[in-house]
């Protein structure tokens, strides 16, 4: 096969857990304006979520064969044995996409993926238009990474119960420093005061002058995000990073998931209501999951980070579709399992 005359752009999107990646993803499926797009999504274990959101979604000229779910791992971590070849098969289709968006998990690092555009086999072929971090914009404005390390330092040295290093604040701040935008999404939960402080928070955190611009559910002008042609594998020693050039010291065993069937036959709001107590059950950082409501045509999808919750219909299931509700939880490694399940089964 002939190599095309110029690189297929692709647009990373990273960002920590609940940020709002696929929202953001989905909006610019449905504001592509006629341009090809693809999709590769990758979701922390195994469970496969995040592409079930986008796939079969019923969006013109989005198919289910140009969303590719890489479920087998952290995808910083396994570029040779899934990403390359999922990128490979999508730019060698008979009618293949003008543009790739990839969307990280939230505990992935953007510079080894980025890296991975030099790998021989595809670096003539594609070029990383450009990195995109999406801020949780009230998860900051709570104080849930932390500027001064000092103070993280003593706040941990004074918990006896933390046995480990907790990475959480390292992958923020490495997906934000190898960011060409950040997106501060859901900026319409944050006051006018506590906006200003979160951007002056992060900018301290970039070398360089990197645009902060404020969104809620992801909407943003589709132009904004593709057509950066930043060539980002090119410019890696602008971009720093906490874990090295290699990029590959880093490992997520402080991090456990599973998935959990969800009770049917409940309202909105009684499941909405055991998901919030499950979501305070010890070590527990993300919940995610769909259910079917008695009598309602469309999927129920209800999600929470700390402490905030919401549920939402999505989309008509479809005829051949089973209807069985699923939560994702992800915590930290040994997070109170069974206090998860009885919150669930309302035990």
């Amino acid at each position: 096969m002939t190599a095309p005359l110029e690189k297929t752009p692709c647009t990373i999107v990273t960002g920590f857990l609940g940020a709002g990646k696929t929202t953001l993803v989905r909006h610019l499926l449905e504001n592509a304006g006629g341009r090809k797009l693809a999709v590769l999504v990758n979701e922390f274990g195994d469970l496969g979520f995040d592409g079930s959101f986008l796939a079969g979604c019923g969006i013109e000229g989005c198919t289910e064969d140009d969303v590719v779910e890489l479920p087998n791992g952290c995808i910083c971590c396994t570029v040779a044995d899934d990403f390359v070849p999922a990128l490979e098969k999508l730019l060698d289709r008979p009618n293949p996409p003008r543009h790739i968006l990839i969307e990280t998990s939230g505990l992935a690092l953007p510079k080894p993926l980025v890296q991975a555009f030099n790998w021989p086999a595809i670096r003539s072929r594609v070029t990383v238009d450009g990195v995109i971090a999406v801020v949780d914009g009230p998860a900051v404005a709570e104080g849930q990474f932390a500027d001064d390390p000092a103070a993280l330092a003593a706040q941990k040295a004074a918990d006896t119960s933390v046995e480990h290093d907790n990475p959480l604040e390292e992958v923020f701040e490495d997906q934000i420093l190898c960011a060409d935008l950040i997106l501060l999404n859901k900026s319409d939960l944050v006051d006018a005061a506590g906006r200003a402080r979160v951007k002056a928070e992060i900018a301290e955190h970039l070398p360089k002058a990197i645009k902060i611009v404020e969104t809620a559910h992801g909407r943003v002008e589709p132009a904004l995000i593709l057509g950066l042609a930043a060539a980002v594998e090119s410019d890696l020693a602008a971009r720093p990073s906490h874990h090295g050039e290699g990029g590959h010291d880093h490992d997520h065993d402080d991090f456990d998931s599973v998935a959990l069937p969800l009770p049917a036959g409940l309202s909105p709001e009684e499941l909405s209501a055991r998901v919030a107590r499950a979501a305070e059950a010890e070590g527990v950082l993300r919940l995610k999951g769909f259910a079917a409501v008695p009598g309602k045509p469309m999927r129920l999808v209800v999600q929470g980070v700390g402490r905030r919750l919401s549920h939402h219909f999505d989309r008509p299931w479809g005829a051949d579709e089973a209807r069985d509700g699923r939560l994702t939880v992800i915590g930290l490694k040994g997070f109170d399992l069974k206090a998860v399940e009885a919150a669930l089964t309302g035990a």
